[in-house]
């Protein structure tokens, strides 16, 4: 009876903690819906993304413990969703349809209180973003194992949008079907990337099931959820979605297999503090044309964490270069690399500076 007297008492703190919890919430609420208005008057934009990650910043170095660092997060990333919904609704399109790993990005980044709008295609999600019927756009850039999106970094060249941010999340990949049973798999579903993640796992233990091309892996999970002789290679949110039952799970060859996506929006962030830059160019064809390409950010110590070249379409053997660099545009340092890349170039277009995300 003393335990039971014990524990009584400690939940009866812990609904006292809960109860200020609430009203701290809402008196968190009362000054967003404030800030809204004055943004509203100065016409500024509502969502900044370079803010959130001071608040995240803030809080976690501040935290004593127990609570965990990422759960701080997780906490605080819906605290702010809902508080963006109250200062407007956050419309974002995404590469869908819905459980798709690009869904769950968009999750990750603007938590569960904004209107996501699935698109069938990477060049709806940019037009959508161009014509302003959404605030902002989430598409995949890259993937550890199977490399570049290079339909994203294609649309760059002749759009106008710009990366206001980045999401990078781990891609755990199951095979999915109606009973759960290996044996019931008589054809199996997925993207293309996906099914190339997983194509030793599939070799090894489904030597003679036929395997099929879909646009997505949550188009395969639908498929299987209406095919009970049919298996989908997909996540285990997809699952819960269709009604599907997992035969296994973490059927992709490697370990630490991460996909990372670009948020796509009309404007540049503001400077955070931890930022990065993207730029696309082209550089005109000279001996040397590599080494004056690379020469201004060695020389200022600017650490390039990405370079990718694409063809020129319509130009044989030209080609265009996608390029991520740490710091923000508005760094002095940064600024005068791309001031000095921008003299060697047939072209360069700024594609946006913004807080670096981390990894889930």
């Amino acid at each position: 009876m003393d335990d039971l007297k014990k524990i009584k008492e400690l939940r009866a703190k812990i609904d006292s903690i809960d109860d200020k919890i609430l009203e701290l919430l809402n008196q968190r609420a009362r000054f967003v819906i404030e800030i809204g208005k004055t943004k509203l008057q100065g016409k500024r934009d509502f969502y900044a993304p370079e803010r959130e990650k001071e608040i995240y910043h803030r809080l976690t170095q501040n935290n004593q413990g127990p609570f965990p660092n990422q759960a701080l997060k997780n906490v605080f990333r819906e605290i702010m969703s809902a508080s963006l919904s109250l200062e407007k609704p956050l419309k974002v399109a995404y590469l869908g349809p819905k459980a798709t790993f690009t869904h769950q990005a968009c999750m990750q980044y603007f938590g569960l209180s904004a209107e996501f709008v699935p698109k069938k295609d990477i060049a709806d999600v940019f037009d959508d973003v161009n014509r302003a019927k959404v605030d902002f756009g989430v598409v995949p850039i890259e993937n550890t194992t199977e490399g570049v999106v290079s339909h994203t970094i294609d649309m760059f060249v002749t759009s106008d949008i710009k990366i206001c941010g980045e999401i990078t999340i781990e891609v755990a990949l199951s095979l999915l079907n109606k009973t759960g049973k290996l044996g019931d798999v008589k054809k199996i579903y997925s993207h293309p990337h996906a099914i190339a993640e997983c194509k030793e796992w599939l070799k090894e233990h489904v030597p003679d099931v036929p395997v099929f091309d879909v646009s997505s892996t949550a188009m395969a999970a639908q498929t299987a959820g209406e095919d009970p002789s049919s298996a989908a290679i997909a996540s285990e949110f997809a699952a819960a979605l269709y009604d599907l039952q997992v035969v296994e799970k973490k059927i992709e060859d490697h370990a630490n297999n991460f996909t990372r996506f670009l948020v796509i929006g009309n404007k540049s962030s503001e400077k955070s503090g931890g930022d990065k830059t993207s730029v696309m160019f082209a550089i005109k064809d000279m001996p040397g044309a590599l080494y004056r390409m690379l020469k201004p950010f060695a020389e200022r110590g600017i650490n390039l964490t990405k370079i990718e070249s694409r063809p020129q379409k319509g130009k044989a053997w030209e080609y265009v270069f996608f390029a991520d660099m740490d710091g923000h545009v508005s760094d002095s340092k940064v600024s005068d690399a791309l001031k000095e890349l921008e003299a060697q170039c047939s072209f360069m277009k700024i594609l946006g500076s913004y807080p670096k995300g981390a990894a889930k």
